[in-house]
């Protein structure tokens, strides 16, 4: 076997590169604003201060208030509505003090199909 055969290391292309470039910064770009949006939106609710990883959990129930608050949908889907008092009870048990964060995510995390 040569050493070639063994080499897993593409060939770069100049135009790859220069294709994938743009394509990465506006990523970057597009992430770091969603970022800045959702931590105003935490800030408002007064969740600034959560752990990421409770933050993690609820981000989707936070972006989807942010959404209905901005009119671009209303839910008044009763499930969702026990949804979002289970977050608010279950973010206010944590930050009160009365259960630890891995509680507080296990008891948020959404369960797969």
């Amino acid at each position: 076997m040569t050493n070639q055969a063994l080499s897993i290391t593409p060939e770069t292309n100049n135009s790859t590169q220069l294709f994938a470039v743009p394509i990465l910064k506006r990523i970057e770009q597009e992430g770091r604003e969603e970022y800045s949006e959702m931590q105003q939106a935490f800030d408002l609710l007064g969740w600034g201060s959560l752990p990421d990883e409770l933050k993690i959990e609820i981000s989707d129930d936070v972006k989807f208030m942010v959404e209905e608050l901005k009119g671009r949908f209303s839910s008044c889907d009763p499930h969702v509505e026990r949804r979002r008092e289970s977050v608010h009870y279950w973010v206010s048990c944590y930050q009160d003090g009365i259960c630890s964060l891995q509680t507080a995510v296990k008891a948020l995390k959404v369960k797969s199909l």
